[in-house]
């Protein structure tokens, strides 16, 4: 914990919207600025070191994702030492908004980039696409997206239909098509599972020269959640903010995949729906040898009949 950052591990769970939005406003008053945009967004900045990052969540997303409903920047704060600005939105706006546009034309103008020495943006799904979207405010920031989607315009994606009710958005305007707001950035990395075919999509259009895609494969269409399950997501942003991310750092984190439940069912699933006998009974034997898992098991041993009865053969353990 930094000196004199006590009051950030307040906890805010369990409070009305009203009530938990003034307390937030006062813990970043207390420590840097609060500043409401509109009825639908407000935003918070902690002043603390050299390296900034800024987040965009929901309301929603920080009350289901910490159990003190903080924004997930408050660990980096008190255990790093960053900057951190949160860019806050009441559910799903993709932060398409004239006051947001102008919040970021006002922090331009002021320089405020410059005084730090590694900004980091981040957010996901949504906030994904904020955080590729803003970034441009700050050249050579870093910027790291999980699910992002390029843009809701139909006339580029109307083969998403998850968001109809969104289509009304403009992104066409400034901020708008997020894989050219990345031009500027340092490196930007976009963390999704190919999987998820329309998550994949989005993904694609995102191939530029400083942008790493990181596939996730099994995580499902919550890779986030998974990352935090994970213990993950604190150690990107750490090595993002540092500058020492890379496909082989992610990669070598990502191992933690092998004891998340989600994914080894997830796993499990698609071998079973392209009946792969032995690569289900290597993934079972694995499985049930590190974790108690009563399914794995059970599929296991039905793995070792069939093999009894010659339909394939399971090779001994090395």
């Amino acid at each position: 914990m930094q000196d004199g950052l006590e009051n950030l591990d307040e906890d805010l769970s369990g409070l009305k919207p009203a009530q938990w939005k003034a307390r937030l406003a006062a813990l970043a008053e207390a420590h840097g600025m609060y500043q409401p945009l509109g009825d639908k967004h407000f935003t918070t900045f902690i002043d603390q070191g050299n390296t900034l990052l800024v987040t965009f969540e929901t309301m929603q997303g920080i009350h289901n994702l910490s159990d003190q409903a903080q924004p997930l920047g408050f660990d980096l704060v008190k255990n790093l030492g960053w900057s951190h600005m949160c860019v806050v939105s009441d559910g799903d706006t993709w932060f398409r908004d004239e006051r947001i546009y102008g919040f970021f034309d006002q922090l331009i103008d002021d320089g405020f980039f410059d005084e730090f020495d590694n900004v980091l943006f981040y957010g996901a799904g949504p906030c994904g696409y904020a955080a590729a979207a803003y970034s441009v405010a700050s050249p050579g920031a870093t910027v790291v997206a999980v699910q992002p989607q390029a843009t809701l315009d139909p006339r580029m994606t109307e083969w998403d239909d998850r968001f109809a009710e969104n289509r009304r958005l403009s992104f066409t305007d400034r901020y708008g098509y997020a894989p050219d707001m990345l031009d500027a950035a340092g490196q930007a990395f976009v963390i999704y599972d190919p999987q998820e075919r329309l998550d994949a999509a989005h993904a694609a259009l995102f191939a530029r020269r400083n942008v790493t895609r990181l596939r996730s494969s099994h995580m499902g269409d919550a890779v986030q959640t998974r990352l935090i399950e994970m213990e993950m997501l604190y150690h990107i942003l750490s090595l993002a903010g540092s500058g020492k991310l890379s496909e082989a750092a992610f990669y070598k984190l990502f191992r933690a995949r092998r004891n998340n439940p989600f994914f080894l069912r997830n796993l499990l699933g698609r071998l079973e729906r392209e009946d792969r006998g032995v690569l289900i009974a290597l993934l079972c034997r694995n499985v049930t040898e590190r974790m108690r898992a009563p399914r794995f098991r059970r599929r296991l041993e039905e793995m070792q009949k069939r093999a009894e009865n010659g339909e394939f053969t399971i090779p001994d353990k090395r």
